[in-house]
């Protein structure tokens, strides 16, 4: 069905509830839309363009209207309409971040591993940070580079002395440490990467779009639930998945039993006397049953 006079501006779901901000936002951040080329995401922007300026292609459906909203919004920067590189993009999130969460999570045993991984991490951060910066309050070369030094050096401080600390503990305590990484060099890496706004605010404007000023409140207010919003988005893959990975623990007659990968290793709790061999056994579980080896 052909669109006359159709507002492409005005958002699909409604902007005041919750679940009408989460519907829209699911939408631009489609990680499908990472996967098509410039060349058909210029056309989504060509064809935005024609119906802001009241030129709807004759034949053109409001589907392929939302759509193109949909493409534009998830590629072009809001403010200056560039499109945004491919990496610092929200729809990029979901398979860049998976990838390099994995990683963390996989590789946190040695210092080197430590320091490569939040280094990758935290220079992803910053692209997708710089690249969803406020227009509107430009940043220099400078602090750019200020924040992204800043925020990798407080991960990669946070990663290595956990990991120095936690060499004792616990698996499931030390897989710990990359989310505390990630979570306080997210507390740096933001308000640096946009610290003209705090300085000198944001632009307040009333519902019909009109300029009243500047409001650093607003910008504080703002970052803060960046900050916060990123630190819950990296939780549920970085700590309550923590238990799966080590497939759980328990207790067995003194021993502390660690399974990992289908094998259960039991350590013992208390060595007993100096002249008392330490008895260590593995239980390799196969098939719902158990076998035990003795070794003395």
């Amino acid at each position: 069905m052909a669109v006359s006079g159709f507002d492409i501006d005005v958002p699909r779901w409604d902007q005041s509830t919750f679940m009408g901000r989460l519907k829209h936002f699911a939408n631009i951040t489609d990680w499908r839309t990472a996967l098509l080329p410039d060349s058909r995401l210029d056309e989504a922007k060509a064809l935005v363009e024609s119906c802001r300026a009241g030129s709807v292609p004759p034949g053109t459906t409001e589907e392929q209207l939302l759509y193109a909203k949909k493409l534009y919004d998830s590629a072009f920067h809001p403010d200056t309409g560039d499109r945004m590189n491919l990496i610092g993009r929200m729809s990029f999130q979901v398979p860049g971040g998976m990838a390099i969460t994995g990683g963390m999570l996989q590789f946190y045993r040695t210092v080197p591993a430590v320091v490569f991984w939040q280094w990758v991490n935290q220079s992803f951060n910053a692209l997708v940070n710089y690249t969803n910066r406020n227009a509107a309050s430009p940043i220099t070369p400078n602090q750019i580079g200020v924040a992204y030094l800043t925020a990798t050096s407080t991960a990669l401080a946070t990663a290595v002395g956990l990991n120095f600390y936690t060499k004792r503990a616990p698996p499931l305590v030390a897989r710990w440490v990359p989310f505390a990484a990630v979570a306080s060099a997210n507390c740096v890496n933001i308000p640096m990467m946009r610290q003209q706004e705090l300085l000198n605010g944001i632009a307040v404007t009333d519902e019909n779009g009109n300029k009243l000023g500047h409001s650093k409140k607003a910008a504080v207010k703002g970052i803060t639930q960046v900050v916060i919003s990123r630190i819950t988005m990296a939780a549920p893959g970085m700590s309550t998945f923590q238990r799966f990975k080590e497939e759980g623990s328990c207790r067995l007659h003194g021993f502390h039993l660690v399974s990992l990968r289908g094998q259960c290793t039991i350590r013992l709790l208390q060595q007993g006397p100096m002249n008392t061999r330490t008895l260590a056994f593995l239980i390799i579980v196969q098939s719902g049953r158990a076998s035990e080896s003795f070794y003395r």
